[in-house]
């Protein structure tokens, strides 16, 4: 089956499942060894990750593109991508699906937010026109040569419009075609609670954020509310962020590794993700000086 067949399969299991976010093709590998069903490429940790600035909408098509299609080659199971706005209007949004298609992802983020966007959990938000919305998804569905590309449709409208805006588009986003609706930033559990009743029968994301405006709740309640995603995007990130600066602390103030030692991969590990193994074989097999 094609990754994209693999995603839908998973839409259609029962349960709910954990999506975490991957900023590379490191932390996606970690993802898929760790047994996920699927892998999430985070826009705000690509933007974090690899330009070292906040996720305001700085990155191009062109650098998640490559970043997405390298995470791609090194996994085999599906990889939703945070498309952003689509980059664009309507007609941008053909290009954007057809190069994350050609990438190898299973399934398209796409959110209302005027570009440049902002996290989803930032202040000061501003979003499109359901009726542009609508017609970048309609856009989005046409474009894509697999039908089984998934098109997840966000809308951010509760920070600008309130709840009832936001249901409102979710669902016409539904009905324009999107296979997955993902209302941003609900901040309480009420609010989860009046998304999901009124959105039943339709695959819904939850996007829990540390710290970020929506209440943590487990993977148990998001399903028994009516989620079919936990989304996790950037809590490999963020623990990344802490390991990495306490080794550097220790190593700083020490001038040893000895310390540290408990805080890293062994060379073993290290070594088995990323398939020294498997080159070894190659170079038997291939180079002719062996």
């Amino acid at each position: 089956m094609s990754k994209c067949k693999d995603f839908q399969s998973l839409l259609r299991e029962p349960g709910s499942f954990v999506l975490p976010g991957a900023y590379d093709s490191m932390s996606a590998k970690l993802i898929e060894e760790i047994g996920f069903k699927a892998i999430y490429a985070t826009g705000a940790g690509i933007s974090n990750a690899q330009l070292g600035w906040a996720d305001v909408g700085l990155t191009s098509l062109k650098e998640v593109v490559d970043i997405v299609a390298r995470m791609a080659d090194v996994t085999n199971i599906p990889i939703v991508v945070d498309g952003d706005t689509g980059f664009g209007n309507a007609i941008n949004v053909i290009r954007t699906v057809k190069e994350f298609e050609r990438a190898g992802v299973a399934a398209i983020q796409m959110e209302d937010q005027v570009s440049p966007k902002k996290c989803g959990h930032f202040n000061g938000k501003e979003v499109i026109s359901k009726e542009e919305m609508v017609g970048k998804i309609k856009a989005a569905l046409d474009a894509r040569k697999d039908e089984n590309l998934a098109i997840m449709a966000r809308t951010d409208a509760i920070a600008v419009n309130g709840v009832k805006d936001a249901i409102d588009r979710a669902f016409a986003y539904y009905e324009a075609g999107a296979d997955i609706i993902f209302v941003e930033a609900p901040n309480t559990i009420d609010e989860l609670r009046q998304i999901t009743s009124s959105l039943k029968g339709i695959p819904q994301v939850i996007n829990l954020v540390e710290g970020g405006k929506t209440p943590l709740i487990s993977l148990k309640e998001a399903e028994e509310i009516g989620f079919k995603i936990m989304l996790c995007a950037n809590t490999a990130l963020r623990s990344a962020i802490k390991g990495i600066t306490e080794s550097l602390k220790i190593l700083k103030e020490e001038g040893s590794q000895e310390n540290l030692l408990p805080l890293i991969c062994t060379w073993e590990e290290r070594q088995s993700l990323f398939k020294l193994d498997q080159i070894k074989e190659w170079e038997k097999k291939y180079l002719y000086n062996n």
